[in-house]
């Protein structure tokens, strides 16, 4: 066999059924895990940098992650031990963190469950790639948004659901309700369930079946070391000045985040110059600095995007409980309720997302990929930006319908135009890759998002989702700039409904 065959649509539907749980796990995180910290008593200066565990988990666990599932082979096959493994781990971290008795075991719990979702999330990209021709490949991702937006639906409104059910939303200082403990609960089991579905109902290629599949590009290219050296020795000296300049003007610190950042990426680079041998480091490091350029342009792509969507998720709950509901104080019942409406806008925006992934394909139809991602990233925008208008907190869910069409589009068309540019081989790898460019931009908001709200915005979290908005514009914009290198895909996309 040298051409990988058609899946149907219940097969197609068994591999990306996990996605249900994993989205379960990440939306009760989101919409839920701000709360728990301020209840526990953090400040809302302090949500940022205890936030940073999540995408930094996420830069350090999934290139690794792809780099060893691309060599593991098991009676489970190659990428379904560890979703398993994945999901094991996220269940317990779901049962254990609304039971966290202070903050720093809720912030530590919070870098374990995130560290335990990307053990399962980042497989199921390449899981795609892995057994889909490329025909079938946008289908397969797209089926992933339809899930991420139901699960996250469900789980959002979970505890809202509760509350309305006669479970008590309320709590002494310093605990927390009983509505968010049993929905994270609930989310446990689900993840568990949904994730073990995939993995008992799927069968994977052998690694030599991969590799006798046509149509697969190349994926060596020789190092140019004296390039990686230079590179290395101006990220890091870039580093070096950027936390100079923090400690000279007395900066925020989470400032220095950034530039330890930098720094290490320059550092990273120098020490690429002086290794031979591809060890797992060589290789992340190489497989990065000489990635695609398809994968190079849309990397500009997600930073932007993701950065708007970690604003989103960090000061949504403060923005909407400050604003519309009136207060700050997180023991009263009226920033509970506005907490529990939180968690609905995020539901609502995961539903249209789900709605959005059945009307994305038609756009795509009409006007290809990337002017399609343009129109709904910047739908995404003035759905964020709307928030600042708004007073009526009902009228908020139209703001998520912009949202949701941004989210859907931001989990499937870039990997649409990614897939084809990507070896077969390395592909657990390449995706773990991308991810760089979706937690980048997530340390970067937790590193600047204070400092500019403090200094720009009068400390009001509001304005970090218009700083979110102009960010959705700008990625926008640059995926213009993606060649899109085949029509195949496209024509796949738009058949997908």
């Amino acid at each position: 066999m040298t051409t990988k065959p058609q899946l149907s649509f219940w097969q197609i539907w068994n591999m990306c059924f996990g996605f249900l749980g994993i989205q379960f796990g990440f939306a009760l995180q989101n919409a839920n895990v701000s709360r728990i910290f301020q209840t526990l008593g953090a400040s809302v200066d302090d949500i940022p940098i205890l936030w940073i565990a999540a995408p930094l988990t996420g830069l350090l666990v999934q290139p690794v992650v792809g780099y060893l599932s691309d060599r593991t082979w098991t009676g489970l096959g190659r990428r379904r031990p560890y979703f398993l493994v994945g999901a094991v781990l996220t269940t317990l971290a779901l049962f254990a963190m609304p039971n966290s008795p202070t903050l720093w075991v809720a912030a530590g719990l919070l870098w374990i469950m995130d560290a335990s979702i990307n053990i399962s999330m980042e497989p199921f990209r390449a899981f795609v790639g892995d057994q889909l021709p490329a025909k079938q490949r946008p289908l397969g991702y797209t089926l992933q948004s339809f899930f991420i937006g139901i699960g996250a639906v469900v789980a959002s409104m979970l505890p809202w659901i509760l509350a309305k059910c006669g479970v008590s939303n309320v709590a002494e200082p310093g605990a927390i309700p009983d509505t968010v403990k049993y929905a994270f609960y609930f989310g446990g089991l689900v993840l568990f369930v949904a994730v073990g579905w995939t993995v008992v109902s799927t069968r994977e290629y052998p690694p030599e079946a991969l590799k006798g599949f046509d149509g697969q590009p190349s994926s060596e290219q020789p190092l140019d070391k004296s390039r990686a050296r230079s590179s290395g020795l101006k990220w890091l000296v870039a580093g070096v000045l950027l936390g100079a300049g923090v400690a000279f003007w007395q900066l925020e610190k989470e400032l220095y985040l950034l530039a330890a950042g930098v720094g290490l990426y320059g550092l990273a680079l120098l020490l690429l110059s002086l290794r031979s041998g591809r060890g797992m480091f060589s290789t992340i490091m190489t497989d990065l600095y000489q990635m695609p350029e398809a994968m190079r342009r849309l990397a500009v792509v997600q930073f932007f995007s993701w950065f708007a969507l970690f604003a989103m998720w960090i000061y949504t709950t403060s923005a909407v409980t400050g604003i519309h509901f009136g207060t700050t104080d997180p023991s009263s019942a009226a920033y509970n309720d506005g907490a529990n409406w939180v968690g609905v806008l995020f539901a609502a925006y995961n539903g249209f997302a789900a709605v959005a992934a059945l009307i994305i394909p038609l756009m795509v139809k009409a006007w290809g990929l990337r002017v399609a991602h343009l129109v709904n990233v910047c739908l995404g925008a003035a759905g964020l930006i709307s928030i600042v208008l708004i007073k009526d907190p009902d009228w908020l869910l139209l703001s998520m319908v912009g949202v949701g069409f941004a989210w859907a589009s931001i989990l499937s068309l870039p990997y649409a135009l990614l897939s084809d540019s990507l070896p077969a081989e390395k592909m657990g790898i390449y995706m773990g890759i991308f991810n760089f460019f979706i937690v980048i931009p997530q340390l970067l908001a937790a590193s600047v998002l204070g400092f500019m709200l403090k200094s720009f915005f009068g400390n009001q979290p509001v304005y970090a989702l218009v700083i979110g908005g102009v960010s959705l514009v700008i990625a926008g914009l640059c995926v213009l700039r993606v060649q899109d290198g085949s029509a195949a895909p496209e024509g796949a996309l738009a058949g997908s409904k």
